[in-house]
This record gives C-alpha cells, sequence and structure tokens, in this order.
C-alpha cells in the first residue's frame, strides 16, 4: 500500500487544499493529512478545531487519515510509513521555499520522495493567510474557502471582533 503525506496548518483549510487534497489521493492508496502547528504563523484556529475541521472537509475522499503532529516533516512520514510528501505549489515563491525544503529533507531521509502538485489555476492566489486577513477586516472569503468553512472563519471573526475601521 503506498501511503503519502500531505502536511500543513490548515489555519483554515482552503479550496486550494482541498484541491491538492483530492489529487493528491489518487496517487496513492492512503493519504495522511499531517495537521501540524509553526512557530512563525499565529494560528486562527487551535489545533483540535483545525483537525476537525479538515476530517469534516475530507470526509467524503476515500483513504484519507487526519493526523496531528508535532515533530520534523521526515520523521512524522516515516512514522506513518510513507514514501511521498505532497506539496502544493502555488507561485514561483513557493517553489523556491518547497525546492529547498525538498533538498533539506532529502538529506534527512532519502527513502521518501516529494512530489510537488500545481494548484488549479483559478485557485493559485488562495493562501489561508490572506483569507483570514481578508475576514479580520471585514471582507467576503465564500470565493476561497468551503461554506461551512467560511461558517467558522466568520464566527471566529465575529467572537474575536474586526480589524480597521
Amino acid at each position: 500500500m503506498r501511503t503519502g503525506v500531505y502536511p500543513g496548518t490548515f489555519d483554515p483549510i482552503t479550496l486550494g487544499h482541498m484541491d491538492i487534497i483530492r489529487r493528491g489521493a489518487k496517487l496513492v492508496d492512503r493519504l495522511v493529512i499531517g495537521v501540524t502547528t509553526n512557530a512563525s504563523k499565529s494560528p486562527m484556529f487551535s489545533l483540535e478545531e483545525r483537525l476537525a475541521t479538515v476530517r469534516r472537509e475530507t470526509a467524503g475522499i476515500p483513504g484519507i487519515e487526519v493526523v496531528a503532529f508535532n515533530s520534523l516533516l521526515m520523521d512524522f512520514a516515516e512514522r506513518q510509513g510513507a514514501s511521498i510528501i505532497v506539496r502544493g505549489l502555488r507561485a514561483v515563491a513557493d517553489f523556491e521555499y518547497e525546492y529547498q525544503m525538498a533538498g533539506m529533507n532529502q538529506q534527512i531521509n532519502n527513502r521518501v520522495e516529494t512530489v510537488f502538485l500545481m494548484a488549479d489555476v483559478a485557485l493559485q492566489p488562495i493562501a489561508s493567510r490572506l483569507v483570514k486577513e481578508i475576514a479580520l477586516y471585514g471582507g467576503a472569503i465564500h470565493k476561497f474557502v468551503s461554506p461551512t468553512v467560511c461558517e467558522d472563519v466568520v464566527a471566529r471573526v465575529n467572537a474575536l471582533g474586526k480589524l480597521g475601521d
């Protein structure tokens, strides 16, 4: 059985993430969505909330498993029995970062390959960071996330309070 890992913070999970998940799931028998924390990012949602959201959003996709992790990606991939890491690319800036990470990861564990999937052209500009920023300023995010994720984000923004005027 071929296992892949698709890591991310998924704060929140976007239509771009879902595109990569659907397509990545076709490449493997089992795709583990690794939900992690990132010290350089300020999450809007807790790890538990993000896990629940990713599980809800991916429930209809066969072969998906959602797991939290807080370790080196290559150690997590090894524990999952993964032979590939799935990464999505939106722009040249993504490529430069991801290329460097793939090289470092290969040095750590050369038994796991990194596979890059180009984001759908219509979804390329979507980034969780921008979705949160738009929402915090009261903008519409329905074009970037599913209806249920949109509701979750709007509810969180209402609880936190909008920024700006």
